[in-house]
């Protein structure tokens, strides 16, 4: 028979050990877990590698132009291009805890239209050549990125189809009714507010539209925006596996006690089936001219063909 005392030791003595059974077998756990990431970055690593020298036939030297979409932190030595629509907006925000002042600990704390101010953060472009050779030799170069079409829906709804988006209405909507809806309202026309998702289809494909400007950001293709045949992005992070990566990064840059990446309710098999519906209505000839636009990005970054394309 155990004695009172001795046998309140005892207990003790196993939980104790429980609980360091337990923290074991989670930090096995979690370095498992980074091992399997690293392993994924890797080949995807490996395959833009693979992709560039399949598909890019001519090379070109950078120019600043190209680096406007580099973030940089100099304190972790971090360099991020962002592609709207695959959470930069969150990474701008923990970019902002990184490189600043202690004013922002919490990056959800940070109003999302503050983390797009220019001059919040640094670009690339700002610097001189020899500074951005050196950033671009020594520092951790990411990149997230996403599947081409969901991205573009995405683009679309928050730009085509939110009330609030006055500006996109004018500057876009106004010109893709004028040019691709036979008789149009003159309210249409003023507003731009009602542009459906064909007609933005029609405005993608059409020579005219790149030939007078570029596309913008939230619309142009990742190749374009981050040039991952010119800069060797030593992490390919993607929306479809957008925390773990995240975590990954940070822990990367020694910079996971100071942050952690936002977590997001999305889901990724919503955003699928969404695309999904937007391209009921297009018909097959536009939705193969698409599928040629954005082809580059499903090739680099390793995303099959949607199943509900119907290319042949």
């Amino acid at each position: 028979m155990i004695k009172p005392k001795v046998g309140r030791m005892f207990l003790a003595t196993c939980v104790g050990s429980f609980f360091i059974l337990i923290l074991y077998f989670q930090s096995n756990s979690r370095s498992l877990d980074q091992s399997a990431v690293a392993s994924v970055l890797q080949g995807r690593r490996g395959h833009l590698d693979e992709a560039c020298r399949s598909y890019i036939r001519k090379r070109r030297v950078l120019t600043p132009e190209d680096l406007r979409h580099l973030i940089v932190d100099d304190k972790h030595g971090l360099l991020y291009c962002y592609v709207p629509k695959v959470a930069c907006t969150n990474w701008k925000r923990v970019l902002m805890v990184l490189t600043g002042d202690g004013r922002y600990r919490n990056p959800l704390a940070i109003p999302a239209n503050e983390a797009h101010v220019p001059g919040r953060l640094r670009s690339l472009s700002e610097y001189s050549t020899t500074e951005i050779n050196r950033r671009l030799r020594k520092y951790l170069k990411f990149i997230f990125v996403r599947e081409p079409f969901e991205r573009l829906v995405s683009a679309y709804r928050n730009k085509f189809t939110r009330n609030y988006n006055t500006a996109f209405h004018k500057r876009y909507g106004t010109k893709i009714i004028r040019r691709h809806r036979a008789d149009p309202q003159a309210e249409a026309l003023e507003k731009g507010n009602d542009v459906s998702f064909e007609e933005f289809v029609y405005y993608l494909v059409d020579p005219r539209t790149q030939k007078e400007e570029p596309f913008n950001e939230h619309w142009e293709r990742v190749h374009s925006l981050c040039h991952p045949c010119l800069i060797h992005y030593d992490v390919v992070g993607k929306y479809e596996t957008l925390e773990q990566d995240s975590r990954y990064l940070l822990k990367l840059a020694g910079a996971d006690q100071e942050v952690q990446f936002p977590t997001s309710s999305k889901s990724t098999r919503t955003t699928g089936d969404m695309a999904a519906k937007f391209f009921d209505n297009i018909s097959p000839f536009y939705q193969k001219k698409l599928y040629n636009l954005y082809r580059m990005d499903f090739l680099l970054f390793n995303y099959s063909t949607p199943a509900y394309l119907k290319l042949r």
